[in-house]
């Protein structure tokens, strides 16, 4: 795995398979479920980690997502959460 390598726009991100991503009715939001706990989402990070099927690339999800949300700023900020979300362990990029 490519811990602290940075994404390149070609990479396939999916969930890392140690987690469980999935919707809680109950808590109104997604959770990262994992033998030790559970992360609770917000909305932005569930929005992008929804798309990290391992089927788009980057560039697809960041497309997709500016669509979504009808706003051409938000490369930067959901790249920075995607290097963090790799550096957690809780996506990586599909070989």
């Amino acid at each position: 795995m490519r811990q602290n390598a940075p994404i390149r726009l070609s990479d396939r991100p999916e969930i890392n398979p140690l987690f469980l991503f999935r919707w809680e009715e109950k808590e109104q939001a997604y959770l990262l479920l994992y033998p030790e706990g559970i992360i609770k989402l917000n909305d932005s990070a569930g929005n992008i980690l929804k798309l990290c099927t391992g089927e788009k690339t980057f560039e697809e999800v960041i497309s997709e997502l500016k669509t979504l949300f009808d706003s051409d700023k938000l490369e930067d900020d959901i790249y920075s959460f995607m290097e963090v979300a790799l550096g957690k362990g809780w996506i990586r990029v599909k070989a």
